[in-house]
């Protein structure tokens, strides 16, 4: 409870009422307490029933035990999440969870980061064929810019009174309604600027209607999702929308549960929250509100993957309507959580089941090499590179070796420089393991040069996020997003960019029905076809199947080689390019790379091996056609919110390859952080534009300052003495 977002209160409150309710019988309850500034306390239990944080927070040095994330293994066995908003909601505290591998409330760190993100949320919501409102976003830096923005507000028939709000916060916090264009910009700062960092903002069409929120809850038993009865909610007289205080505070606003529409409606109304669910890929529990608009549409405005808890919320209203206290609806949602981790029967049985515990002026850089993926060999060659590519003269450089066990341990050049990731395992010694939570002690930066597993998809990105610390590269929900293959495609294909026909088929299915799987496949698509895993990188078990026998075997590899999930693709012809992107804001492509391929597959040794590998940089294309490729990839960069750097994989194709007579570009992946060994292409395309490896390097760590939270004087005095 409590955490470092602006809706903090409200998840003190919310942790507070859990802690009331829950079951003693079963649970040990262990209240811990985060404050603003991110440190753990176990909340001594005579300021749980205090009626705001800043009653007691002044007191916790003296009189609450501080601890550290690493120790919440040893501490507790589940973690009830009751933190709202930023560094809760947003896949942030879920991404470092996973990393330390404690089972958790709520959905994962995919499903979490995305809908905390509005923008993307609405798109993927819109894919699926689920209204929202007409909508658009604009970035802190457009915001000023009042005869544009009352453009693409026309242009996207929005009209006065609109709404104002934060792309990424709830309880409606800096949410306006906005009557004119004089109150417009007001409105836009506020909202961008309601919480400690700037953030987008979305300009709405204001709906008219009933407004309701419909909680989701999950039959563990059959693994199906059961919606609440939905609550209609009331503005109060003189207000126009559902404010902070009506939602708060006690008293305030009028709720009818179940709402006051006809039953077809309310079964309407369910349908479109479940399927609004399944969509944003939430698991176990999810609040859906929306409106019926005077036509009877359903409009979903903000579903969330969490439920406020304080004792009269929407949670409670719902599930005292079959007939459920507040310690059974609790006790409910934990049971489906570990359900779910495999961890109900032993607690059912009164079991205890226990988990294995797992000042200088230069700026202190720690970079995280090796890690627990498919791609840990790489990720030493690019770790070790960087070390040797940060100059000693402006930073303190502090190679962090990341354990099979994602475990760290600072090492000196005598371990950095050997050949693989088991000698160095070897030769570890356990006295000079640190905890994750000590990085911020030993470092002001941290460059990640993890490539897939963790260090990619979004944990690692959580973790440092948690612990205040800045990083290169991308943000939680671009590093999920992107990590998840088959979702990246599908969001661009709800963008309008091109991507290849694919279809996630599960380990399951294929043994369990697999001459039904096979047939789809082969109605649906055409041979030859990609088959690879969703979520790995640098070739792993990627092949090409010329034969349906040839589908089969590739198929049969993936799920023999520890995957559960395998993506068929079309494959497409053309120039195989690999292009990079650098910037936060503005994105700027660097000349694109042509990957020759000795086979139908870039192997990992072309990839990697000095010698074994082709690339022509710049791509042998026109003058035209590397100038669309560069833009396309910037707006690729944009669209899937990339932050640093990236290197994108695609397919050109001129008018006479294109089905479409057109020219056009294919996306096949993004690589959110790339391989940065010595002789990446990376490197040659930043040579096109005058860059060295170490400058380039130098502007990724100053992209990762300019993005990240800055708390430590040697970061703010580098960032503030370096041009971007």
């Amino acid at each position: 409870m409590g955490g470092r977002s602006a809706e903090k209160e409200v998840s003190f409150n919310s942790g507070r009422t859990v802690c009331d309710h829950l079951d003693t019988t079963r649970y040990d309850i262990i209240p811990i307490f985060q404050t603003n500034k991110g440190s753990l306390y176990l909340l001594p239990s005579h300021f749980l029933h205090r009626g705001k944080i800043s009653d007691f927070e002044h007191r916790l040095t003296n009189e609450a035990k501080a601890i550290a994330w690493d120790d919440l293994k040893e501490i507790i066995d589940f973690m009830f999440i009751a933190v709202h908003g930023q560094f809760a909601e947003d896949g942030t505290l879920q991404g470092f969870l996973e990393l330390l591998q404690i089972p958790y409330l709520g959905s994962d760190v995919f499903a979490s980061a995305l809908c905390m993100n509005k923008i993307m949320q609405q798109k993927i919501l819109e894919a699926h064929n689920i209204k929202v409102p007409r909508t658009i976003s604009l970035q802190p830096y457009q915001i000023d810019d009042i005869d544009s923005i009352i453009l693409k507000m026309e242009n996207s028939n929005i009209a006065f009174p609109c709404i104002v709000k934060p792309a990424h916060e709830g309880s409606s916090l800096g949410v306006s309604v906005v009557f004119d264009k004089d109150k417009l910009i007001h409105a836009l700062h506020h909202a961008s600027t309601i919480a400690s960092k700037k953030q987008p903002v979305m300009v709405q069409e204001k709906i008219s209607g009933m407004e309701f929120a419909c909680i989701i809850i999950t039959d563990y038993h059959s693994n199906r999702f059961v919606p609440l009865t939905p609550t209609e909610i009331v503005p109060e007289d003189g207000t126009h929308f559902f404010c902070y205080e009506q939602k708060y505070m006690p008293g305030r606003s009028e709720k009818h549960t179940p709402a006051r529409c006809s039953q077809d409606m309310i079964k309407k109304i369910e349908d479109v929250c479940v399927k609004s669910m399944q969509a944003l890929g939430m698991t176990n529990i999810a609040r859906i509100d929306g409106f019926i608009n005077k036509e009877g549409d359903i409009i979903i405005i903000d579903p969330n993957s969490l439920s406020g808890m304080d004792p009269a919320s929407f949670i409670f209203r719902a599930a005292a309507e079959y007939g459920m206290n507040h310690t059974q609806l609790i006790n409910h949602i934990i049971e489906t959580e570990l359900h779910a981790y495999g961890m109900l029967e032993p607690i059912l049985n009164q079991e205890k089941k226990e988990l294995e515990i797992m000042q200088t002026k230069k700026l202190r850089i720690a970079v995280l090499l090796g890690g627990s993926s498919n791609e840990k060999e790489i990720s030493l060659a690019s770790g070790r590179n960087v070390c040797y590519k940060l100059s000693p003269q402006k930073y303190e450089i502090i190679p962090v070796f990341v354990s099979q066990n994602n475990e760290l341990y600072p090492i000196g050049p005598k371990l950095l420089i050997r050949n693989s990731t088991k000698e160095i395992e070897n030769l570890l010694e356990s006295t000079e393991k640190i905890k994750w939570a000590d990085l911020p002690l030993i470092a002001d930066f941290v460059f990640i040069a993890l490539h897939g597993g963790m260090g990619e998809n979004g944990s690692i990105q959580g973790a440092l996020e948690m612990l205040n610390l800045p990083y290169n590269g991308s943000s939680v929900l671009a590093s999920a997003l992107c990590m998840d293959k088959y979702r990246a495609c599908n969001y661009l294909r709800s963008c309008g960019f091109d991507v290849p026909q694919g279809q996630l088929l599960s380990k399951s299915d294929f043994f369990n029905n697999r001459d039904q799987v096979l047939q789809n496949i082969m109605t649906s698509m055409q041979l030859p076809l990609i088959i690879k895993p969703h979520d790995d990188g640098c070739s792993v078990l990627v092949q090409q199947a010329i034969t349906q026998n040839e589908l089969i075997f590739a198929l049969e590899n993936i799920f023999t080689n520890g995957k559960d999930l395998a993506l068929v693709e079309e494959c497409i012809s053309g120039m195989e390019l690999t292009v990079s992107c650098i910037g936060n804001e503005t994105p700027f492509a660097l000349p694109p790379s042509q990957t020759i391929a000795t086979s139908n597959i870039l192997s990992i040794q072309e990839k990697f091996l000095p010698g074994a590998g082709e690339n022509q940089t710049p791509a042998p294309l026109p003058a035209s056609a590397l100038s669309f490729v560069r833009r396309t990839i910037e707006e690729i960069y944009a669209a899937l919110n990339l932050k640093g750097y990236c290197r994108i994989d695609c397919f050109y194709q001129n008018p006479s390859e294109s089905p479409t007579g057109k020219e056009r570009l294919v996306f096949i992946e993004a690589n959110t952080l790339p391989g940065m060994t010595p002789a990446t292409c990376i490197f040659h395309q930043a040579a096109e534009v005058g860059l060295t490896p170490a400058e380039f390097i130098d502007k990724i760590v100053a992209y990762g300052l300019q993005e990240g939270t800055i708390v430590t004087e040697n970061a703010i005095n580098y960032i503030t003495s370096h041009e971007i």
